[in-house]
């Protein structure tokens, strides 16, 4: 069972198969402190294979998704290094991302869609969080960053994983290199973003409500599907392609929706 999740830092609601997560520093743009990190990867963890969310929003409290990591941690993470250098290259027991790249990794790690509504500063590590999500949903007068150069590091939270799928090798590194700010046409323009929006937040929730309506094993299996097969080489992805539709097809969900369909009702999935 997933530790309790500090309600200072990020909330946790579900209600009609949809799981809303809110961060909440409103009065911090939502920046990562080290409760935050751990709130971020204890709600991920905590939607894990729940049968009652088919669909989950992320989104920051106030007028700003997430402006990275909060720069008052800086002394901290000083007196610290040695034992944050530790964390780094020694992920938990049976982990694959460590404490820094969980909140932005764990996303990844749902079955179900995540979707990330995006308003104000989406900077440096909330950049990589909202990219760690399956959707982005942007207002346009957003401002994003892959900011870490900025502070001279490089970004590690998981980027190596959701950017390649995006953007060609030489637009990753000028955003990276240069650390610019970007508005929501260009970020859509590159691929960074799903759809520009003036509320975001109400259009994910819509497309939220849209997807829970789904078979929840069809549209996890389209989850599965991309992410296991985009950049796999061919038999692989067509096997990959073959076994997932066998556990899907004939199966109850599956025989539910085409009797919903046949008979002009709404389906009852399981």
């Amino acid at each position: 069972m997933p530790d309790r999740i500090d309600p200072h830092r990020v909330t946790v609601e579900v209600s009609d198969f949809i799981a809303r997560v809110t961060m909440r520093r409103p009065d911090k743009m939502n920046a990562l402190d080290f409760p935050m990190f751990e709130a971020l990867g204890r709600a991920g963890d905590s939607l894990k294979g729940r049968r009652d969310v088919r669909a989950v929003v992320l989104s920051g409290e106030g007028a700003n998704f997430c402006a990275g990591i909060d720069t008052t941690m800086l002394p901290e993470l000083a007196r610290r290094i040695d034992d944050i250098k530790a964390q780094m290259l020694a992920p938990p027991a049976g982990e694959v991302a460590n404490l820094f790249q969980k909140p932005a990794h764990v996303w990844q790690e749902l079955g179900q869609p995540v979707i990330a509504a995006l308003v104000g500063c989406v900077y440096g590590g909330g950049a990589q969080i909202a990219l760690g999500a399956d959707f982005r949903f942007a207002r346009p007068d957003i401002r994003f960053s892959i900011m870490e150069t900025k502070w001279g590091l490089i970004p590690d939270m998981g980027l190596s994983q959701s950017l390649p799928a995006l953007l060609r090798a030489d637009q990753a590194k000028e955003l990276m290199m240069s650390a610019r700010i970007i508005d929501g046409a260009e970020a859509l323009s590159l691929g960074l973003v799903t759809r520009l929006c003036d509320d975001p937040l109400a259009q994910a929730q819509a497309f939220a409500k849209e997807l829970a309506a789904r078979s929840p094993d069809a549209v996890q299996g389209c989850k599965r599907l991309v992410e296991q097969t985009w950049s796999a080489p061919r038999p692989e992805g067509l096997a990959t392609e073959a076994r997932l539709q066998a556990d899907i097809i004939a199966a109850p969900n599956q025989i539910e929706a085409v009797m919903a369909n046949v008979e002009q009702r709404p389906p009852k999935f399981r």
